[in-house]
Formats: C-alpha cells, structure tokens, sequence
C-alpha cells in the first residue's frame, strides 16, 4: 500500500532537485582554482571543475565536497551541488553514507550567503531532503539530522519539524536514533562532530527529548507509545 505523505515527500524532493539543477546549471570553479594532487587529482581531473554540467564519477565527486583547502570552496560547491544533491537523494549512494560529513562542506561554502534565489534553493532541497529523511522507514533520520545542521548551523527547525510530524515512520526513526545517541549522551556529548556549538546544541537536543518524553539516557517515548 502506498504512503500517500511519503509519496508527497519524495515529489517536493524531486521537484527540490530540479530546482536546484536548473539554479546552478553552468556553474564552474573559479579559472585559478587549484588544488594539491593528493587531494584531488592531475591537473586534468581538476580542469573538470572549470567545465560546467560534466558529471564527475563517484570518487571525485566525494573529493570535490571533501577537500578542504580550495580558494573558493563556494564556487567548487556550486559547481558540483546539483550532482551532489542528486547522491544525497540516493539512499544507495556514497554520498548518502557520508551526509554528516557532506553537512560541513555545505558550511565551510558559506551557502547562506549566497544570492537569495540561490539560497531559496538550497534550503528547498534541505527542507525537502529532512521531510523524506522522517517518512522513510530505515532509521537514517538521526544522520539526516546531522546533515540538515551542519549545513544550516541551525538544530531547534529541524527539530520542530520532526516534532509536528504525526507519521509511524517519524516515530519509529525517533526511537532508533534515540537508540543510536545514547552512549553519547551517557558522556554528555553530541552524538555527530560539529563545527558549531557542540555543547549548546547538546543542551537543544536533550532539552527537546526531555519534552517529548524521551529521557535521553534511559526513559520510554510517552508520547508514541505505539512506536516503541
């Protein structure tokens, strides 16, 4: 039987997509952009960059988001997001496995100060991107949420999202990721490396459990307790 909320998730995700290709349709890596062999490749591969719309295989595009030493991380960015966008969406991807990681690419690229139009269409995909993440049953949620704040370096939205979500798939990928955080809470650490204020968003997080009826260490969810 079909989800007709997942369904409707997966559509603005697609729809999220075809957004941002059309955006950044052209995008190249500055002229002088360069990048130490190690860490990307021969001048041959890096001239890819300064190609607009040429796909890049599997492992350089993992280097091109990776790398942390580019001149103009925003330019390389914006050269491979609609690629990357697209492998976020694949749950069979690289990409996907390494979301957190992909998180804080999204904001060493200083993404929010990008021209407005450019910014609606990221966070659109982000949006989009966080609601598929909850209405898919596979316990990837607590990662997306990792994602979702590295790059917007904001944790209370996402939460309020999941929060509102009345959907036995949120439920569920709320348990499990309570699940997965434990051992991290127990030592009072968040349970993803940030680049942000750990122990303020710590502080957001097990605050926001709490309230729920999820002691972050031990207690039951109370509020779904059919998901438990």
């Amino acid at each position: 039987m079909t989800d007709p909320l997942l369904q409707d998730a997966q559509l603005r995700l697609d729809a999220a997509l075809e957004k941002l290709t059309a955006m950044f349709r052209g995008a190249v890596a500055a002229p002088d952009e360069v990048q130490c062999t190690c860490h990307w490749g021969s001048a041959e591969e890096l001239a890819l960059l300064k190609v607009p719309d040429v796909e890049l295989q599997p492992e350089r595009l993992r280097r091109a988001w990776q790398a942390a030493y580019w001149k103009d991380r925003g330019a390389v960015l914006r050269r491979v997001l609609p690629q990357l966008a697209r492998d976020l969406a694949d749950r069979e991807s690289e990409s996907f496995r390494s979301m957190d990681d992909v998180g804080l690419a999204f904001a060493r690229a200083r993404w929010s100060e990008w021209p407005p139009q450019q910014v609606a269409a990221v966070r659109e995909f982000l949006d989009a991107f966080w609601i598929r993440s909850l209405v898919t049953p596979d316990g990837q949620a607590g990662d997306a949420l990792a994602f979702c704040v590295e790059a917007s370096g904001e944790l209370s939205p996402w939460l309020d999202v999941w929060k509102a979500l009345d959907h036995p798939a949120a439920d569920r990928n709320l348990v499990e990721a309570v699940d997965r955080w434990r051992a991290a809470f127990r030592i009072h650490e968040l349970p993803w490396v940030s680049t942000h204020d750990e122990d303020e968003l710590l502080a957001v997080l097990t605050a926001w459990l709490t309230d729920l009826g999820k002691h972050p260490q031990t207690g039951g969810l109370q509020r779904h307790d059919e998901a438990v």
